[in-house]
């Protein structure tokens, strides 16, 4: 069925990085399905093109790194070559950190213990790369004097994370979640309502998407434990994201900037 007028994304350009990922290949989907000529954007440019070959219309994939200059700048000449505009960014790509050794997760994920690295490491992916995209990309959407960037951010960039549900079966703690996620959330969050504020006047609306947890064959008592803590009961399937994207991204939401769409099941509600 095709998509009603207001959420058409029709002759829309849509950039999505860290495309590859669980929630990421969703919000292509959703923008595809809409009917967006998606530019999927991930490391790995063989993968982002066979992706890209299997959405609706139109799409291109590319391999880019969002933490370097030169490869957005590549990224957004090769988007102007082929599409001659950009009409929609999701700054999607982030690090939400794992540790190769589960049976010293525990230890290294203590605020007390966290690595040094890794917090350098999110920061770089999950602040500077959000920064340098909207930078790069978003420049051109304020020389066109219109466009729509979606931040990705997250509950944990809202409320802080309750470390019980890591907790497993025999009440000891698998796992902690670490400072850096939350606070480069948090940031996002910031940066999304700056970014709104400085273009406002240029026709570029800039708003969040903060999404609860996805089930995504993480441990039983996990998905229990998120799932207690949830007022509707259960984590996120994958898809569940696409209509709030869809909307954000298009003239749906046209009255709406600097605010930050929260779609957690209620997580945040108590």
């Amino acid at each position: 069925m095709e998509s009603p007028s207001l959420f058409s994304l029709k002759n829309k350009v849509a950039v999505v990085t860290g495309a590859l990922g669980l929630l990421g290949k969703q919000h292509c989907f959703a923008l595809s399905e809409a009917g967006a000529a998606v530019v999927v954007c991930d490391l790995d440019g063989n993968s982002c093109n066979d992706f890209a070959f299997s959405l609706e219309g139109d799409s291109m994939g590319t391999g880019v790194d969002i933490t370097s200059t030169g490869s957005i700048e590549d990224l957004k000449a090769n988007i102007l070559n082929k599409y001659r505009k950009i009409d929609i960014l999701v700054n999607n790509a982030a690090i939400n950190d794992m540790f190769e050794n589960p049976s010293a997760a525990a230890e290294f994920s203590k605020f007390e213990n966290y690595p040094l690295e890794l917090w350098n490491k999110s920061l770089s992916v999950n602040i500077t790369g959000t920064f340098l995209c909207s930078q790069i990309l978003g420049s051109q959407m304020a020389n066109q004097g219109y466009g729509s960037i979606i931040n990705i951010a997250s509950t944990y960039g809202i409320v802080a994370p309750d470390q019980s549900i890591y907790r497993n079966e025999n009440g000891s703690q698998s796992f902690y979640k670490s400072p850096a996620y939350p606070v480069t959330k948090g940031a996002v969050i910031s940066f999304t309502r700056f970014l709104a504020a400085y273009w406002g006047k240029k026709g570029v609306r800039v708003n969040c998407l903060s999404p609860g947890g996805v089930e995504n064959n993480q441990d039983e008592y996990f998905i229990n434990n998120y799932s207690r803590r949830t007022p509707l009961g259960r984590m996120a399937a994958p898809s569940d994201y696409k209509g709030a994207i869809v909307f954000l991204a298009s003239e749906a939401s046209l009255y709406m900037t600097g605010a930050n769409l929260i779609v957690d099941g209620g997580w945040t509600a108590w």
